[in-house]
C-alpha cells in the first residue's frame, strides 16, 4: 500500500505566491470558453492547486483544501457538494483496508510473514534477493509502502551487517546495494496490483465512476485480476535486472541465514492474536473477491452479494469497514484497551492522504461539471497523435518521469479528469488511456525522493544516487513497455478494454 511524501518540505516563498498569482492571471485576462465562465474559474483553481502540489509550498493535504473555499466562492460548484466529495465510498476502502493493515502490524504479523517467506527463498544471492523482494511486495499489497520499507530495510541491515564486517569491498557494497534497491521497488509494484495497494488506484476508482456514472464499476476483483500479472512482471524483471547488474559474478557471498531463522524462532509460537488477525484479514480479501460476480469465461461464480436484499448496495469500501468493526470488538488480553484494535493505534490512519483524495475527487468532479475536461479535450484532439498506441505511450512516458519528481496521488488527479475529456473528445475508450496513466504513477524508481521506500533505502546510506537512477531510468522504461502489454494482452478480457470501439457510457 502506497503513500506520497508527508513531511512539510521547505517552503518556497515564490512558489506560494505564484499559484494564487497564476490564477487571478488566468481568471482576468484569459477567456477560454466565450460565454462560459465556469471553464475558465475551474482552470485557474486547477492551475493554483498544481503549481502548490508539484512546487509542495504548502503541504500536500492542504492544497487539497483549496477546492473546499474556491469552488464555492467563484460559483462553479456548491460548498454542500464539493464537501460530499472528501467522504464518499472510495475514501471508506481506503480507511478500512488501513485499519486492517495497522492491525496487523500492531500485533507483528507483517513480520512473521516476511521472514517466513524469506526462509522459503534458500541462502544464494540471487534467491536471498528475490526472497526479500517478494516479502516487501506482498506485504506492501495491503500494508503502508512507508511501513513495510521501513521492515524490510531493518531486516536487510540485520542480514548482511556480518557480511560487510567479514567480507568488505567492492562486491559485496553493490550486493547490499541491490538489495535495497530491490525493497524499494518491490514496495512500487506490490502496491500496484491491488486497488487499496496505492492511493492513485483508488484516485483513478473514484474519478472513473464520477466522470462516467453508467460505465462498468472498477472494483477489487476486477482491478486486482488485471493489474496482479502487471505486478509479477515487474517484480520478476526488476529481480532480474538487478541481479545481473549487482550480484557478483565468479565469487560466492555467504549469507547468514541462520540470523533469519534465529529471528524468526525469536518470534515464538504464533500467537491467538496473530491468528485472529490473519483470519479477519483473509476473510476481507475473500469477501472482496467474491463480493460480486465473478466472470473467468466459461465459469461464472455468483457473488455473495447477490443473498442480500439489494446486492447493489455493497461495495468494497461497505466490505473493508465492517470487517475493520470486526477488530474493534474482538477481545485480547494482551492489550490495555483488551481489542484486537484500538483507537490510538487507529489515530495512526493517514488523514493527510484522505484529504489529498478529497482535494482531487472534489477538482475532478468541478472538471466535468464545468465544461472544463470536455474543453480540454477538444484542445488537445488537435495535438494528438491519431494512433491511440502512440498517444497512450507518449503521454506515459511523460507521466513516468513527472511522478519521480512530484506526488504520485496528486499526479494522477490532476491527469486524469484531463485524460478523461481528451478520450471523449477524440471518442476514445477512456479506460485505454486512464488506466495506464494511473499505473504510470506508481512506476517511480529513479530518484530518492519519487517514493517513501526510495528515500528509505537511500538514508540507509548503503545506495549511491548514481546507482539508483541508472538501475531506476531502466526499470522505469521497461515499466512503460509492460504496462502497454499487459493492457493490450488483459484489457479486453478483464476490463472490456476495446480501443477500437468508442462505448456508450462514455459519451
Amino acid at each position: 500500500m502506497s503513500e506520497d511524501r508527508t513531511t512539510d518540505a521547505p517552503r518556497r516563498p515564490f512558489a506560494l505566491l505564484l499559484g494564487p498569482a497564476a490564477a487571478a492571471s488566468l481568471l482576468l485576462f484569459v477567456d477560454l470558453a466565450p460565454g462560459r465562465p465556469e471553464v475558465e474559474r475551474t482552470a485557474a483553481v486547477a492551475l493554483w492547486m498544481a503549481i502548490w502540489w508539484i512546487t509542495e509550498a504548502v503541504p500536500l493535504a492542504v492544497t487539497s483544501l483549496l477546492p473546499v473555499v474556491l469552488l464555492p466562492l467563484l460559483g462553479v460548484m456548491d460548498g454542500q457538494r464539493v464537501a460530499s466529495e472528501y467522504f464518499n465510498h472510495v475514501v471508506f476502502l481506503f480507511l478500512g483496508g488501513f485499519l486492517v493493515a495497522l492491525s496487523i502490524e500492531r500485533w507483528g504479523l507483517h513480520r512473521r510473514i516476511a521472514l517466513r517467506v524469506l526462509l522459503l527463498f534458500g541462502a544464494r544471492p540471487t534467491r536471498i534477493l528475490l526472497g526479500f523482494m517478494v516479502a516487501t511486495a506482498l506485504l506492501s499489497m495491503w500494508i503502508s509502502n512507508t511501513a513495510t520499507a521501513m521492515m524490510m530495510v531493518t531486516i536487510v541491515l540485520a542480514v548482511v551487517r556480518r557480511l560487510e564486517e567479514e567480507e568488505p569491498g567492492e562486491a559485496t557494497r553493490r550486493f547490499v546495494a541491490g538489495l535495497m534497491i530491490g525493497v524499494a521497488w518491490a514496495a512500487s509494484t506490490g502496491g500496484i496490483s491491488t486497488l487499496v495497494g496505492t492511493p492513485p488506484n483508488l484516485s483513478f476508482a473514484r474519478i472513473f465512476e464520477r466522470t462516467f456514472p453508467e460505465a462498468p464499476k472498477i472494483d477489487f476483483t476486477s482491478w486486482m485480476l488485471f493489474a496482479l500479472p502487471l505486478g509479477v512482471l515487474l517484480l520478476l524483471v526488476g529481480w532480474i535486472l538487478l541481479s545481473l547488474v549487482f550480484v557478483p559474478r565468479g565469487r560466492k557471498i555467504a549469507i547468514d541465514r541462520d540470523h533469519l531463522a534465529a529471528e524468526a524462532r525469536a518470534l515464538g509460537p504464533v500467537s491467538r492474536e496473530e491468528r485472529a488477525v490473519l483470519a479477519v484479514f483473509s476473510a476481507l480479501v475473500l469477501l472482496w473477491l467474491f463480493r460480486a460476480d465473478l466472470d473467468l469465461g466459461s465459469i461464472r461464480i455468483p457473488g455473495w452479494s447477490r443473498l442480500l436484499p439489494e446486492s447493489g448496495y455493497v461495495n468494497d469500501g461497505v466490505v473493508a469497514v465492517a470487517m475493520a468493526l470486526v477488530l474493534f470488538v474482538l477481545p485480547t488480553r494482551r492489550s490495555p484497551s483488551g481489542r484486537l484494535l484500538d483507537w490510538s493505534t487507529a489515530q495512526r490512519v493517514p488523514w493527510h492522504i484522505i484529504l489529498l483524495f478529497g482535494g482531487g475527487f472534489a477538482l475532478a468532479t468541478a472538471f466535468t461539471e464545468s465544461g472544463l475536461s470536455e474543453w480540454l479535450g477538444d484542445e488537445l484532439k488537435a495535438h494528438a497523435p491519431t494512433s491511440p498506441l502512440v498517444l497512450v505511450t507518449t503521454v506515459c512516458f511523460g507521466v513516468t518521469f513527472l511522478t519521480e519528481l512530484t506526488s504520485n496521488t496528486a499526479t494522477t488527479e490532476m491527469l486524469l479528469p484531463v485524460a478523461a475529456g481528451l478520450c471523449r473528445s477524440i471518442e476514445l475508450n477512456p479506460l485505454y488511456l486512464m488506466v495506464p496513466v494511473t499505473l504510470s504513477c506508481s512506476c517511480a524508481f529513479m530518484m530518492p525522493v519519487a517514493t517513501p521506500p526510495n528515500a528509505i533505502v537511500f538514508g540507509s546510506e548503503r545506495v549511491r544516487i548514481a546507482e539508483m537512477a541508472a538501475s531506476g531510468v531502466v526499470m522505469n522504461l521497461v515499466g512503460l513497455g509492460l504496462i502497454m502489454l499487459v493492457l493490450t494482452v488483459l484489457g479486453p478480457p478483464v476490463l472490456g478494454l476495446d480501443p477500437a470501439t468508442f462505448p456508450d457510457w462514455a459519451r
